[in-house]
């Protein structure tokens, strides 16, 4: 299993010039055994991009605005982008995703430019049951190009622009055994194709600072990794959560969209890929705490925080 780790002072760029000894690797408080370690970053790193503009969860009032904020950031340094990046826009009638990556980012704030956004027909304030729905279309649409980026080669970042789907959490909220199960394998099915489609998410809340509240939080009450259907809750699946669990950032309270984009591409700048043997689990999905520890004091890792382990296949 490959690692992407990004190493980093509480508040800094990411380290470089770091080797295999600094790092320890915990699989369930258990030290692993390093199988591979290389030193990555820059503008030759085999990174792709994908910006996800979601106007599912977005107000249609912050759609133009952000699109501004995508346009501005597209066209630093002028239009020369440090990775290969496309465009994915998720609405409630369907996802539309350019299929080519490309270098050029005057190009691509072109085609975005030229990208009618229809009004939506599901309102943040449509109740329960709209919510439910928004829920329910975003999954669908992470689920989708997921899938998708999974099979291409490489390391996949995916910014997703969003404040957000719903939680659909809480002490009033009863689930059936049923749903468990279902949320339960939402979660590893999810959780195993970021880890196998090599990808790492990103949140980022358009909003700004008008969007800051007890909810900006929520989500820190679900980023334990889940070991049964009985512990599975819809918040499980938010997209910070899972931005989280990924090695992810999530970013919020700023209004400006665009710095907190190139933040996300910093992260490209300098990282480590390890690898190591991951463990053959008694029953199927298994869950695995990951941990990395390192050498030097002042500094932290940011990566895959679990993953759901499977038993050998019988012959």
């Amino acid at each position: 299993m490959y690692l992407d780790v990004v190493v980093a002072p509480k508040s800094g760029v990411p380290v470089s010039g770091l080797e295999p000894q600094d790092f320890t690797l915990l699989d369930n408080k258990v030290p692993q055994t390093i199988t591979s370690f290389e030193a990555l970053g820059g503008s030759r790193a085999p990174i792709e991009v994908i910006l996800v503009m979601d106007t599912i969860n977005t107000g249609y009032e912050h759609v133009a605005y952000e699109r501004d904020q995508i346009d501005k950031f597209l066209r630093i340094d002028g239009g020369r982008l440090a990775h290969p990046t496309t465009l994915a826009i998720v609405t409630d009638t369907g996802s539309q995703m350019q299929e080519e990556f490309t270098n050029d980012g005057n190009e691509l704030a072109t085609v975005l430019d030229q990208q009618t956004v229809a009004l939506r027909t599901i309102r943040r304030s449509a109740g329960f049951y709209g919510a439910d729905e928004r829920f329910q279309l975003s999954i669908s649409a992470l689920s989708r190009l997921v899938a998708h980026e999974a099979q291409r080669p490489g390391r996949k970042l995916i910014f997703w622009l969003s404040p957000g789907w719903p939680y659909l959490s809480g002490p009033e909220v009863l689930l059936e055994e049923k749903q468990e199960r279902q949320i339960f394998s939402d979660i590893v099915g999810l959780s195993t194709g970021l880890q196998q489609g090599h990808i790492t998410l990103y949140s980022i809340d358009p909003l700004g600072t008008e969007d800051v509240s007890g909810r900006t939080f929520y989500y820190e009450a679900f980023l334990k990794g889940v070991s049964k259907p009985s512990q599975a809750q819809l918040g499980n699946l938010a997209l910070q959560v899972l931005a989280t669990q990924s090695g992810g950032l999530v970013l919020y309270s700023s209004n400006d969209t665009s710095g907190l984009l190139q933040k996300c591409l910093a992260d490209t700048q300098s990282y480590y890929e390890i690898s190591f043997e991951p463990q053959v689990s008694r029953g199927p999905d298994e869950y695995h705490h990951l941990e990395i520890h390192l050498a030097k004091h002042g500094l932290t890792a940011r990566t895959r925080q679990g993953y759901y382990a499977q038993p050998i296949p019988a012959n």
